[in-house]
């Protein structure tokens, strides 16, 4: 009873904050008004970024009757941004894909996960405190991802891949980091599909003159007048014919400012700018690496956080961000550093630079941030998955749009040979990539291992001995090897059986060969910090207060709040997190402009 009514108060106390966010947000517009009458505004709001977020923010707004500009410094081909390159996949609580797969999933288990694995614990009951805001938007996005989210999704056409992932399992306890559950849907059609439904609608706004698109328009400043944001100035870059995901032109041929009410920051991060990550590179995440390859294209620069914060917005947890720690360089680059991650499975072994192997829970799909932490200490930019043919047929997975064809094109027999085949992406990374070593014999991978890198770290007597204690942990059905463990219990989902989990073997059986090891290098991802928001999107100041007509939405804001992840993902929280705060911020900046 105590419980049902302190959630109760907390689901009371959200509605209140929505509600007078919004009601405040109406009362901002109208001061701003005053300060706009000397001025004709150019829309009703302007929208900074065609990201996932900046497209669902657009769609709300023009569903409103709004009229607004949507602005972005690259060309037309890159609408959707990096949702577009994605996996497509979304964090769904107790789903009919879950019930399918026998899956037993509760907002509540939910949200005890969320909690172990962000670890908020800056200021979570100080409104001015970094976590207050994220506290509360993580609660509303549980409720959002066990509530409407999926119907909401579902109502818009976008469909799910029948098999739940199981990414980020975990540190080892109940109450700690990791999704208790598999919770990992793939978007049929992966993140282009995602992103089709609110590219439609707001291309159906542009046909009806809600909408115009300003393409090339690159924002340097945030206008302010009387204390209020009141629009935008910037350079208009040359034309550009590059293809998406390519870099493009930064030639200035002009000049612009833009007036409305209401302005919303949609961006993005930082993961392309790696000065800024090592910048923000937190002392718990060791030394920041001296290599790493870029999981997101070029223009994911993080240059509207400054321009923002100069405007009066608050910037909180830059510290927080994500990085992935299986990242391969990409034989076919589309950006600078392209690097594609390898989703694994649970069956490779994991070794760091000098050939020891990590124990739990450093190991494959676990506890990503803990295992870069292991990395870093190693004083190394890379480490080592052992594995077979055998492992990598079932278990790897790429993550990407481009490196997914079944999926993404929704082509049913493709994706079906995965069942008798490894996918041609995988086979192609392993003919082509720099970072595979094929072999028969371990004796010949670890010649190979030592070559690739010109380090020489690995000795072949000490790899042969801990392989071999790991092999003959799988002569019974139960183990002390904490890998081991963790396979028989993935070979216990029937998703996993079905589609992410070789049948368990040992390493050194010939049968399941040819012998392969892959060199992971750290490939850089998601700001999780950012913008400080509240429930509406309205971004706050030093003082905690809203800035009149600011909003912010996406990972710019860190995907709500200023950092609705806390310290650590779920994972397929990104698409969500846009969705959700892109939808939040475009409904509140149309109640705050409606006349």
């Amino acid at each position: 009873m105590e419980n049902s009514a302190a959630t109760a108060a907390i689901t009371r106390r959200r509605a209140l904050t929505v509600a007078g966010g919004t009601l405040a947000g109406a009362a901002l517009a109208q001061s701003a008004g005053s300060a706009f009458a000397a001025s004709a505004s150019d829309a009703d709001a302007i929208v900074v970024g065609g990201g996932l977020a900046g497209l669902v923010a657009t769609a709300e707004l023009a569903a409103a009757g709004r009229k607004v500009l949507l602005l972005d410094q690259e060309p037309e081909s890159n609408l959707g941004g990096q949702a577009f390159w994605s996996f497509g996949g979304l964090f769904l609580v107790n789903s009919d894909e879950q019930r399918l797969m026998g899956i037993k999933d509760t907002k509540e288990l939910a949200w005890q996960d969320w909690l172990g694995t962000a670890g908020f614990d800056r200021g979570i009951t100080d409104p001015k405190g970094q976590d207050h805001w994220a506290y509360e938007w993580a609660e509303a996005y549980v409720d959002f991802a066990s509530g409407e989210k999926r119907s909401w999704l579902a109502g818009l056409g976008v469909q799910w891949f029948p098999i739940v992932g199981w990414a980020e399992r975990g540190g080892g306890l109940a109450d700690g980091p990791g999704n208790s559950v598999p919770r990992f849907h793939v978007t049929w059609g992966t993140g282009p599909a995602v992103v089709e439904p609110f590219e439609k609608k707001v291309r159906a706004a542009v046909e009806n003159n809600k909408v115009t698109f300003k393409f090339r328009h690159r924002v340097d400043a945030l206008v302010t007048t009387g204390g209020a944001v009141t629009g935008v100035r910037g350079a208009i870059l040359e034309p550009s014919s590059a293809a998406r995901g390519k870099p493009s032109s930064r030639t200035v041929v002009g000049e612009f400012e833009l007036r409305a009410p209401v302005v919303i920051v949609t961006s993005g991060g930082i993961g392309a700018n790696h000065d800024l990550v090592r910048q923000n590179w937190p002392a718990r995440l060791g030394t920041p690496p001296k290599t790493m390859i870029t999981g997101v294209p070029a223009h994911v620069d993080g240059r509207m956080l400054a321009i923002t914060e100069k405007a009066g917005g608050r910037i909180v947890n830059p510290d927080r961000m994500w990085h992935y720690t299986e990242g391969l360089r990409n034989y076919d680059p589309i950006w600078p550093g392209h690097g594609i991650r390898i989703l694994p499975g649970p069956s490779s072994m994991w070794f760091d630079a000098t050939g020891k192997r990590f124990s739990a829970p450093d190991m494959p799909g676990y506890d990503t941030l803990h295992t870069l932490k292991s990395i870093t200490d190693t004083g190394y930019d890379y480490s080592w998955f052992v594995t077979t043919q055998k492992i990598i047929a079932k278990e790897f997975a790429l993550s990407g749009s481009e490196q997914n064809p079944d999926l993404t094109e929704k082509n049913i027999w493709m994706l079906l040979s995965r069942i008798w085949q490894t996918p041609e992406p995988i086979e192609k990374f392993k003919k082509n990539g720099v970072d595979f070593v094929v072999a028969t014999t371990l004796s010949e991978l670890v010649r190979g291992m030592n070559k690739l890198t010109g380090d020489g770290l690995i000795d072949l007597n000490y790899l042969q001995r801990q392989i071999d204690a790991r092999d003959r942990e799988m002569d019974n059905p139960y183990s002390k090897d904490a890998q081991v463990m963790g396979i028989r219990n993935a070979l216990s989902y029937p998703g996993d059986t079905l589609s992410r989990t070789a049948a368990a073997h040992k390493i050194m059986d010939s049968s399941a060969g040819p012998l392969i090891a892959v060199r992971l290098n750290i490939l850089t991802r998601k700001t999780l910090g950012g913008l400080q928001t509240d429930l509406s999107g309205r971004v706050l100041n030093a003082a905690g207060e809203a800035v009149p007509g600011l909003y912010a939405a996406g990972e710019v804001s860190g995907f709500g709040g200023g950092g609705v992840h806390g310290y650590r993902s779920l994972e397929g929280t990104f698409l969500g997190g846009c969705l959700f705060s892109g939808r939040t911020a475009g409904r509140a900046a149309a109640a705050a402009t409606g006349s």
